[in-house]
């Protein structure tokens, strides 16, 4: 029989950068008794992302806030918009090439991730923010 269940992530970030997420959305996995379906993920804000990158390593996450921060450049002058902050227009930019939405298959009652794979918020804004994750799992 099809079930689903939903639920909401509420944290802080302390500024840019990327915030792991999997253990939370592991528990609710694993809280829902679903063991075969799908989560999705989506996040309430316009200047935050979602994705799943390597877990292992920080560096790597470093790496792509770097490349983030010379191809969406703060300073930009073509960046009129920041009714918020100097930053608002740029952690729109972000947001527009990231995504907001993820979708993972759930495999005997856990989240079909790779190994070294985890599910991040991506804070583009440079103050503390705070966020919220809708989560929904739907499955047998």
């Amino acid at each position: 029989m099809l079930r689903q269940a939903n639920c909401e992530l509420a944290l802080r970030t302390p500024g840019r950068g990327l915030y792991e997420l999997t253990q939370d959305v592991a528990l609710f996995v694993k809280n829902s008794g679903i063991t075969t379906g799908l989560i999705t993920l989506h996040v309430r804000h316009t200047s935050a992302s979602l994705l799943i990158q390597e877990n292992a390593d920080p560096g790597a996450r470093r790496e792509v806030e770097r490349f983030f921060a010379r191809l969406v450049n703060d300073s930009d002058p073509a960046f009129q918009h920041a009714s918020k902050a100097s930053d608002d227009m740029p952690a729109h930019i972000r947001t527009a090439l990231g995504c907001v939405n993820l979708n993972i298959p759930i495999a005997h009652g856990e989240l079909a991730l790779g190994t070294r794979q985890g599910i991040f918020l991506w804070e583009h804004r440079r103050a503390a923010q705070a966020r919220r994750v809708v989560l929904h799992v739907i499955g047998e």
